[in-house]
């Protein structure tokens, strides 16, 4: 019998991490230089493993081999196979990330025979001033990116967000976009490991060669569109369902709760995912499984899952992942 699943972390220690992951987990040591948490992923050579229950040691990939559509879902097989389709990470940034871009399914598979790489990220706190790259702030066109790269001012065209807890953005396929110093966030991805780097700020390794930008690739990749305001909105409510994202890759809607919440999870064909934001609370299945869930740990609800109910802590919120 499936139950909730929590995983080991996966952390990488990287040259721009920060010193927050750790202590945001509640992981002692505390290892300085964490710049990623990978807390779901089917990537290869970077496979989930179990750490909780009768299953633990087990793989991710291994239980997608092993009890496919009863922990996925019908309809999640049959669109992704073998794949588990999201990657859950969070992110650490106490320098500037490059700027980037993420390739669409069509081009993903004609490039690298991949997924693409769709994305949303949420703010889960940020040092004054901390900021982040998303969109374009005025039109430009595919020649007109190439030669802003070329004389060095693609920054001036790139619209730039202070940000600040509980904030949200929405990354499809093709959008600009970087992380900025003093950033904490969670993502949820496709699984995907395609970008293409636009820009690095001229920084220089220790040999003073600089990072391969992929100018030509990123080219084509591009959504050129401009739009008005590409954050996020919504209103936070309390122990109400909040939908932040509804996209043909992933459905992620915030739970903030102080009471007991039941969610029916029966038509949704779907694996679930809970990462819990803040607090801690009880999470109990409709097959009497019961955990205890504290922040910075994510867990996998197989799709064979009737219904769990939440008994939250102080200060309790998930953010609760699935694919329609």
């Amino acid at each position: 019998m499936l139950y909730p699943f929590t995983f080991e972390p996966i952390l990488k220690k990287i040259i721009w991490g920060g010193s927050d992951i750790c202590p945001f987990k509640g992981i002692t040591p505390v290892q300085d230089g964490i710049g990623e948490s990978w807390e779901l992923s089917h990537v290869e050579d970077n496979y989930s493993v179990v750490a909780n229950g009768e299953l633990k040691g087990k793989s991710l990939d291994e239980l997608i081999r092993e009890y496919g559509a009863q922990l996925m879902g019908k309809s999640v097989t049959e669109r992704f196979g073998t794949t588990f389709p999201l990657l859950i990470k969070f992110i650490d940034a106490r320098d500037n990330l490059s700027i980037q871009v993420h390739t669409d399914d069509e081009l993903a598979k004609e490039r690298h025979n991949s997924f693409g790489k769709t994305e949303m990220w949420y703010v889960v706190k940020a040092a004054e001033g901390a900021a982040l790259y998303s969109g374009f702030s005025q039109q430009i066109d595919a020649d007109e990116y190439v030669e802003r790269v070329q004389n060095d001012t693609i920054m001036d065209v790139l619209q730039q967000y202070e940000v600040k807890e509980g904030d949200v953005f929405f990354l499809p396929a093709g959008r600009v976009h970087a992380i900025g110093s003093g950033c904490f966030i969670a993502e949820i991805q496709q699984t995907s490991n395609i970008t293409y780097r636009i820009y690095d700020y001229n920084r220089k390794d220790a040999n003073g060669n600089g990072r391969e930008l992929h100018t030509g690739l990123a080219k084509d990749a591009i959504d050129y569109t401009l739009y008005p305001d590409y954050r996020t909105a919504y209103t936070p409510q309390v122990n109400e369902k909040v939908e932040l994202v509804d996209c043909s890759y992933f459905t992620t809607n915030l739970l903030d709760i102080t009471e007991p919440v039941t969610r029916d999870l029966q038509s949704l064909d779907s694996f679930v995912v809970y990462i819990c934001m803040s607090g801690k609370a009880t999470l109990k299945d409709n097959k009497g499984n019961v955990i205890e869930v504290h922040q910075g740990q994510t867990v996998l609800i197989p799709a064979d899952t009737a219904s769990v109910t939440l008994t939250p802590g102080p200060d309790a919120r998930f953010m609760e992942t699935y694919i329609k």
